[in-house]
């Protein structure tokens, strides 16, 4: 029988439902998702069976995450239900945000105006709720200081919105394909996520923490016994790949996502006008055999939480796509670690000027590789990342820092042994025979024999589900997606894209590319999904929805 269908979540949604299913049940599903506040009349029914959420096209959910690293992570947990809290012992540094705080102490933070909390703090982020979530978990962080958070968290189960989260691997995403012998830029205890200290789980783990930096690697088995311990498996869905994401149904609402438009009237009418399945996510499983198996979901809500390591930028030069070029780290750790690159006369030329390019000059430095180093900047640039990491705490990387400063080329292009600098320059082409030809910023040319090229001038996120590839979601729409040139245009207090409403954006996609801030892009999801259920309820009890069945 067609009924008002809470599973689809929106006051539209008619699904058929089996002729088992009671009224009671469907009904109590509804008390289920917009809280206990309705009334009970039977036990709870799942929402969604855990097992069906690939396999039931069927079913329409409220929020599919694509993306399984911290981002999709930290969203799942608190759509679980969990909920933060001022600690009732806290007192926050900064007195005129406690003072606002100590105003709603009753209220979660999800459901305070976050817009009012954050209003005059600064940081590290565009995004003023990342710099709000981010004072609250790490008070002080900017300043040196090691405080604790201010927040304690709760496990509401009547506050749990459905979901499920994609990924390509196992939860923690890129982290597990990183190169493992480098230590993160940020702090052991940046990397953790809400409820679990890195800490306490290297502790125990018997995992002998040497600083307060840490390897990739242990981040990675900490995101994953993040996901199992937090009970969010049941959440996850590993090896998938999405192939298409389509918008389904549009009206008025969608430019404020707001469901006013509804009436009564509209309730009881035929469902073929009011399916709203506002998206199709089509993809397939990897399964153990090997084999792809299609899938196709519905959803109320999209929140892309991708990242933007998929795709490496390119130089977009001629010969660029000979085997000798590679285009990341993993791929240049692999070549030196088989041992390909040792004992050669040539130099390998890397180029680019950011942390992952000075790791991988690391790299061949401590392989006895030399190098020819490659970037576009004066070393004297105010923007070079080396100026904004202190010396005691990143020493390899002033280690570069220096060498970038001190072994640039001379007039005559000769190279020093072991590595070799040349600010203000760019490749102008490979060459068959293993050559470059690099141009200087005065249009001198010249040209070196390699072992190696190295590409590491950034890279954008596989958007190719999306229409033009998500261009049309950045601020300049002419232009791919990057975390700092053209990050996901969103409203700064919901993460929703501003160019497609029910669309969400987080981490990287929107200029967060620390795990210390991409938090609060799932704070501003959560508060906006949360904010929008609360209007749907008390429209379903004003419109006589109370009796359960439309």
């Amino acid at each position: 029988m067609p009924v008002w269908c809470c599973r689809c979540s929106l006051p539209g949604h008619f699904r058929n439902y089996r002729d088992t299913e009671t009224e009671g049940e469907i009904f109590n599903s509804l008390v289920q998702y917009f809280g206990d506040n309705l009334g009970q009349k039977v036990k709870a029914m799942p929402l969604v069976e855990e097992t069906s959420l690939l396999e039931d096209s069927s079913v329409t959910l409220p929020m599919v995450v694509i993306g399984n690293g911290p981002s999709g992570i930290c969203l799942s947990y608190m759509l679980s239900g969990y909920r933060p809290y001022l600690s009732p012992e806290a007192i926050h540094p900064n007195a005129i945000l406690h003072s606002k705080l100590e105003e709603a102490r009753h209220l979660s933070i999800v459901d305070q105006d976050l817009e009012y909390l954050s209003e005059g703090l600064e940081g590290r982020s565009s995004n003023p709720v990342a710099v709000l979530f981010d004072t609250l978990l790490h008070p002080g962080a900017d300043f040196g200081h090691d405080d604790p958070s201010v927040l304690h968290w709760k496990l509401e189960q009547h506050h749990h919105i459905p979901h499920v989260v994609l990924g390509h691997g196992p939860p923690g995403g890129a982290w597990h394909n990183m190169e493992g012998s480098m230590l993160t830029i940020s702090f052991g205890n940046w990397m953790e996520l809400p409820g679990l200290k890195f800490k306490d789980w290297a502790s125990s783990k018997r995992r002998n923490l040497k600083g307060d930096r840490v390897v990739p690697e242990e981040v990675a088995r900490y995101y994953k016994h993040y996901v199992k311990v937090m009970g969010l498996q049941k959440n996850f869905r590993e090896n998938t790949h999405i192939t298409s994401v389509s918008r389904l149904y549009r009206d008025h609402d969608d430019d404020g996502g707001q469901d006013g438009g509804i009436s009564a009237q509209q309730l009881q009418i035929d469902r073929s006008k009011f399916i709203r399945r506002n998206w199709e996510v089509r993809g397939y499983q990897r399964v153990a055999d090997g084999s792809q198996v299609p899938f196709c979901l519905f959803a109320e809500n999209v929140a892309l939480a991708t990242g933007t390591l998929d795709s490496p930028a390119h130089l977009e030069v001629e010969g660029e796509d000979f085997p000798f070029v590679f285009h990341s780290m993993p791929e240049f750790g692999a070549a030196v670690s088989r041992g390909k690159l040792r004992g050669r006369v040539d130099p390998v030329l890397i180029v680019g000027s950011g942390l992952t390019a000075a790791d991988a000059v690391l790299c061949a430095y401590n392989n006895n590789i030399p190098v020819i180093h490659v970037f576009r900047r004066r070393v004297t640039d105010p923007s070079l990342i080396f100026k904004q990491l202190p010396k005691k705490l990143y020493p390899e990387y002033h280690q570069v820092y220096h060498m970038m400063c001190t072994q640039s080329c001379s007039a005559d292009s000769s190279l020093l042994p072991d590595y070799t600098s040349f600010p203000e320059h760019h490749v102008l082409s490979f060459k068959p025979d293993m050559k470059c030809i690099l141009q200087s910023v005065s249009g001198l040319k010249k040209m070196f024999k390699l072992s190696a090229a190295v590409v590491l001038i950034g890279s954008h996120p596989n958007l190719s589900f999306l229409k033009e590839q998500g261009c049309y979601l950045g601020h300049n729409s002419s232009q791919p997606i990057t975390c700092k040139g053209n990050p996901v245009e969103i409203d700064a207090y919901t993460y929703e894209c501003v160019k497609e409403a029910h669309l969400f954006a987080l981490g990287p996609l929107v200029g967060d590319n620390f795990v210390r801030f991409l938090k609060g892009g799932a704070l501003g999801v959560t508060h906006c999904l949360a904010a929008r259920q609360k209007k749907k309820q008390h429209l379903f009890v004003e419109r006589g929805g109370g009796d359960g069945i439309a």
